[in-house]
């Protein structure tokens, strides 16, 4: 495993092949013959070759996740049970073998499991299956969990200040002005560095972010009124 798009719903992979022995110049360490790998369920790459005579490398292609990234931050994806079909051979005279599908590699900020299953119908070496669940690590949980707490924070301060103000109860300060804008122009940035990058448009933006600086919009209004009803 490479990456993750969450918007996408693509999981990067690369695929690479451990042949048995037979299959293996034992002292050249290169392929005997053509090993073509073919995943299920399909995917964009296609038939990925490995060719005679090289040692077999790593071929990149990208798997299909069901999930939804308008969940963020409890979203979760998983692949379809994959299964591989490895073709020996070449042209007309290819033969298919069993193979075991393996997964390894780790993905930052998420928590990886995985699960082995029946083989493919659509598969002809009748290999063993897998699927691959991802889920947001604890940690990045948490700090997606902070930050939001840090957003509600910013327009409960600006309208408990503003309150003060409007009532006469504590002076009117003109510097606060400034103090509203910086807060106004934090928003962004804070829900930008959230883990997992939320996509524009997600809950969070609706149920929260819009809201917020609806709340610091209105207390910054309210108090220019009070600044212009109250200061000569």
């Amino acid at each position: 495993m490479q990456s993750l798009k969450t918007v996408d719903r693509k999981l990067d992979v690369r695929v690479s092949v451990i042949p048995q022995e037979t299959l293996v110049d034992e002292r050249l360490d290169v392929l005997k013959s053509d090993i073509t790998v073919r995943l299920y369920p399909w995917n964009t790459s296609g038939d990925l070759h490995f060719k005679e005579g090289e040692a077999p490398g790593e071929l990149n292609t990208s798997l299909d996740l069901n999930g939804d990234s308008d969940t963020w931050p409890f979203d979760s994806y998983t692949t379809e049970f994959i299964s591989a079909d490895v073709l020996v051979g070449a042209a007309e005279e290819r033969d298919f073998v069993p193979a075991r599908v393996e997964v390894e590699g780790s993905l930052d900020g998420w928590s990886i499991s995985s699960e082995t299953g029946d083989p493919s119908p659509d598969s002809t070496g009748q290999g063993q299956s897998v699927q691959v669940t991802l889920k947001r690590a604890l940690g990045p949980l948490t700090f997606d969990l902070g930050i939001c707490l840090v957003l509600i924070a910013l327009p409960t301060l600006a309208i408990f200040t503003t309150y003060q103000v409007v009532t006469r109860r504590k002076e009117f300060q003109m510097p606060f002005l400034t103090w509203f804008a910086a807060m106004l122009f934090a928003i962004v940035p804070l829900r930008n560095i959230l883990p997992g990058a939320p996509p524009p448009g997600a809950w969070i933006d609706q149920a929260l972010v819009l809201w917020v600086i609806i709340a610091l919009v209105s207390s910054m209004v309210v108090y220019v009124i009070t600044w212009y009803r109250q200061v000569d």
